[in-house]
């Protein structure tokens, strides 16, 4: 066993930097602007937890064949998740570019379809979340929204 292979890693430390940063933010952009996430695990609960096992992955499989880059790309992806939450806790202007504002499904009882083709939500699927807030149909809701985690937020009509 070469100590020097499992400790020393073949690209450059900026290289898998960057590597792990452009793979990070590629994902979390293309998740923020074109799915909502799923279930109540926000995207970048999502994300952290996929690159990471993936980067772990490539280390312990020794694709790399060095653990400091495994351990460095596992701190980048960690970096980037930190950050962004950070900066979207103390910096509210980006707030509405790190995360998406919910997404109004019912007005007044009517579905707005747009908005529902929109997340390729179809109508079985919002009845079902519907029917996990005691709610029989569109027509019992005053509001309901697609929050940015996934989850259906649902005000009923006042009888």
């Amino acid at each position: 066993m070469d100590v020097s292979d499992i400790l020393v890693p073949q690209a450059s430390l900026g290289e898998i930097f960057l590597r792990g940063t452009a793979v990070y933010l590629f994902i979390y952009f293309y998740f923020r602007f074109f799915r909502r996430s799923a279930g109540g695990l926000g995207l970048t609960d999502v994300l952290l937890v996929v690159l990471v096992a993936d980067a772990a992955q490539s280390a312990l499989a020794g694709e790399e064949h060095s653990l400091t880059a495994g351990l460095l790309t596992v701190a980048t992806v960690a970096f980037w998740d930190f950050l962004l939450d950070w900066l979207g806790y103390r910096v509210p202007a980006l707030r509405h570019v790190l995360q998406p504002p919910p997404l109004l499904l019912i007005r007044d009882g009517h579905v707005l379809n747009r908005n529902l083709s929109r997340e390729m939500m179809t109508h079985e699927e919002l009845r079902a979340q519907l029917r996990q807030h005691d709610v029989r149909g569109p027509e019992e809701v005053q509001a309901a929204f697609l929050e940015a985690d996934g989850k259906l937020s649902v005000v009923k009509r006042k009888e």
